[in-house]
């Protein structure tokens, strides 16, 4: 049993070229969300923008919200998109899309963590789960979600 909820091997996730992500992930190793909040309109975002999504502001800030959310919508995935996910060995991994309700109702992709086979309800209220791959080069961390 592998201590992380994937298989080692998938990429390593890092921020693109011109760090525009860089506070996201650096947040996840601190074990903080962060997304963008325009300071022009008030609207938090997620992913990564030059640009607010609402007003088209470039004034946008990186701001800690709050790890707890609601399932909007998940998959059962079974098929392995990476040859590092044919160590599942016929499991399955849930994703789930979550929304942020201290976020203004933003939603963030991540992995469901718990059986593989779970019931998984709309609506469940879930809370954010930080993972740290410290071993690997380039260390880096991931949020998934529990249900709560």
């Amino acid at each position: 049993m592998s201590k992380y909820y994937l298989p080692e091997g998938l990429p390593a996730p890092v921020p693109e070229n011109d760090d525009l992500s860089k506070p996201y992930w650096e947040g996840l190793k601190a074990e903080k969300l962060m997304v963008q909040k325009c300071n022009g309109c008030g609207q938090h975002q997620f992913g990564p923008e030059w640009i607010c999504h609402n007003c088209n502001s470039f004034d946008l800030d990186w701001v800690e919200v709050a790890g707890k959310g609601k399932i909007y919508s998940w998959e059962r995935a079974w098929h392995p998109v990476h040859p590092a996910l044919r160590a599942l060995e016929g499991e399955p991994y849930i994703t789930v899309l979550v929304e942020l309700p201290a976020a203004g109702n933003i939603r963030m992709i991540g992995n469901l963590l718990g059986d593989r086979r779970q019931d998984v309800v709309i609506g469940s209220d879930v809370e954010v789960v930080f993972e740290h791959h410290t071993d690997n080069d380039p260390p880096y961390s991931l949020a998934h979600w529990k249900v709560v």
